[in-house]
């Protein structure tokens, strides 16, 4: 994988991308090959499993850092973004009851240096970016 896949990337500041087009990006690109458990996926539960790679295109977008935690026995991984703002584009894939303990920092190159991982952020990334391309150009 190129190296500035793996470097803190610079928000895209200028893009007219907003944060919900981004989240409608995601989960219409969402699918088992994007999921760190593509055997339990489903269009029922399309968050389930994405919450890293798609942390990591938060990031991409909007800068911050990501956050981690354990959610029953699982990895979790949310954004704090620059604001300090906390957003979770993947918490859908747990039940409402589910607390979500606070978050502690993640590297990104922590998070991609797991190959699964850094497969599954390219696909999903390029997968959005062809979502998002027909809005950046028409504004």
């Amino acid at each position: 994988m190129a190296g500035s896949r793996t470097e803190r990337p610079k928000p895209v500041a200028e893009s007219p991308i907003g944060l919900f087009a981004l989240a409608q990006a995601c989960e219409d690109a969402w699918n088992a090959a994007t999921s760190s458990d593509p055997e339990c996926w489903s269009d029922k539960n399309r968050a389930h499993g994405q919450c890293a790679v798609t942390a990591l295109l938060v990031q991409d977008y909007f800068g911050g850092e990501l956050l981690r935690a354990r959610v029953n026995e699982v990895s979790h991984y949310w954004n704090r973004l620059p604001s300090g703002e906390e957003v979770d584009l993947t918490r859908q894939q747990f039940a409402s009851s589910i607390d979500v303990p606070p978050g502690e920092e993640r590297e990104r190159q922590y998070v991609l240096s797991f190959p699964d991982t850094a497969r599954r952020y390219q696909e999903l990334s390029d997968a959005v970016r062809a979502r998002l391309q027909p809005l950046d150009e028409s504004r």
